[in-house]
């Protein structure tokens, strides 16, 4: 049997999740596990540069791990775990740290976002939490990483790192790919359409979850900002509302942009409105219902990430010793 190719990505569980992480992301990952080693996470030792309510972030974990699920990654063909059960996440992240340059870290543009918008905690964890994400990468010697366009500098970084410490000890760590899916790549803000979709944003109406009813789906859609033209037309410059309605529509129906034109020729707006909601309505009813179904099986859950966590430490633990041994350090056993 062909050995496949390394796939690793998580998101953090600072909040529901959104439409948009699901048509850019999770139905993304769902379709990989045929063709690759897939290890999925739930990010929580990075959610924490943020202060989280305990027993919430608990409750978030679970829902985000049932929603991977009911968005179709199955826990038989990928390894799903939670950051936190897997220590050799912190301990290679400590070693990296030590080979990730002070000037790198500062020019990260994501530190420099967050600590703007939360500069009563500008914590050492928000500032390195690259070299950790190069841990969580490195560990499964990842051959590709699914990312946004806007995450290809954690990439980068990472990729820096992986030249800078194999130049020092040899062929330690892959060197990783981003892999961007061409379609459903970047779901835009109802409400503000030149904004990625963000569960951060959810207040203004402009986010849409993934579990969220049906009924305030199709009312988000109705209020969505679109332009003072009636002609649906794909044309993200000037029209970054309706370009980003026929995107989701898109994603959903898998209708091309010239066939959605046709669709709606003669109709305005209103017609496209409707359209849409109906169809991301339909298209998340099943996931939102099994996800409901699997989050009150507990002990169902429970043994999902201690499997996936076993599995995954069995693999970062044989890239640890080898870190381990090739700076210097005296093995444990």
């Amino acid at each position: 049997m062909t050995d496949k190719k390394t796939i690793l990505s998580g998101i953090q569980p600072s909040g529901a999740m959104t439409l948009g992480t699901y048509l850019g992301a999770l139905k993304n990952w769902a379709a990989l596990a045929n063709e690759f080693d897939c290890y999925y996470m739930i990010v929580d030792m990075h959610a924490i540069t943020a202060r989280q309510t305990p027993s919430e972030f608990r409750k978030i974990q679970l829902s985000q791990l049932a929603q991977y699920i009911s968005c179709g990654i199955d826990p038989e063909k990928n390894t799903l775990f939670i950051q936190s059960h897997v220590p050799a996440h912190a301990q290679l992240g400590w070693v990296l740290s030590c080979y990730t340059m002070f000037g790198e870290l500062m020019r990260m543009t994501q530190f420099k976002d967050k600590s703007s918008k939360n500069e009563e905690n500008i914590n050492a964890g928000l500032f390195t939490y690259p070299s950790l994400m190069a841990a969580d990468i490195l560990l499964y010697q990842a051959d590709y990483v699914p990312v946004g366009a806007d995450q290809k500098q954690h990439i980068e970084l990472t990729r820096d790192i992986v030249v800078r410490f194999n130049g020092i000890y040899g062929d330690v760590f892959k060197l990783p790919e981003p892999y961007i899916p061409k379609v459903g790549a970047r779901i835009m803000d109802l409400q503000t359409p030149t904004n990625k979709m963000s569960k951060s944003d959810i207040s203004d109406g402009g986010c849409l979850l993934i579990l969220d009813s049906p009924e305030d789906i199709m009312k988000a859609f109705k209020r969505a900002v679109t332009d003072s033209e009636t002609q649906v037309r794909y044309d993200v410059d000037n029209k970054p509302g309706v370009s980003n309605l026929m995107q989701i529509y898109s994603a959903c129906t898998n209708k091309s942009f010239g066939e959605i034109e046709t669709e709606f020729s003669g109709q305005g707006y209103g017609a496209l409105k409707t359209n849409v909601g109906e169809a991301v309505v339909e298209t998340l009813r099943p996931i939102r219902e099994e996800a409901l179904r699997i989050l009150a099986d507990k002990a169902y859950l429970e043994g999902v990430y201690k499997k996936g966590a076993e599995k995954a430490s069995q693999t970062a633990n044989k890239t640890l010793k080898k870190v381990h041994k090739k700076i210097g350090f005296i093995p444990s056993d």
